[in-house]
């Protein structure tokens, strides 16, 4: 699993490379204030998490067992919470997507898998 979450991390650094690219050219005529603030904040938590799933990846595939369990759930709530939290940004300020309340889920799941990530740790104990 540690190349999985090292691959979806390059991509989603790709991916927010883009959006910034997107974000400092394309979209500041397009956007309000507020919008292109909200576009910036998703720009700037997918790329955190872009490093953060590259991280987890390394970090499984030199963990005990346990530790690889909990770092492989981890990479899982990332994964799944930034695609909420950045997607629901994202279609709702660039195409008008109303997505309920998956940005605020997405944002708990990223929360949650941080401090999974960090029991990975505290199980894998002293090397």
């Amino acid at each position: 699993m540690g190349r999985i979450w090292m691959i979806i991390g390059a991509l989603a650094g790709a991916g927010a490379v883009a959006m910034a690219a997107a974000a400092a050219h394309a979209l500041p005529a397009r956007l309000d204030a507020k919008s292109l603030a909200a576009v910036q904040s998703a720009v700037q938590m997918q790329g955190w998490h872009a490093l953060a799933l590259v991280c987890t990846g390394l970090w499984v595939m030199r963990a005990g067992k346990l530790a690889q369990i909990l770092g492989n759930i981890a990479g899982g709530g990332f994964t799944l919470g930034m695609l909420l939290f950045c997607g629901a940004i994202y279609g709702h300020h660039l195409g008008g997507i109303a997505s309920g309340p998956a940005a605020p889920f997405g944002g708990v799941l990223l929360m949650l898998a941080w401090l999974v990530l960090a029991g990975s740790a505290f199980v894998a104990g002293a090397p």
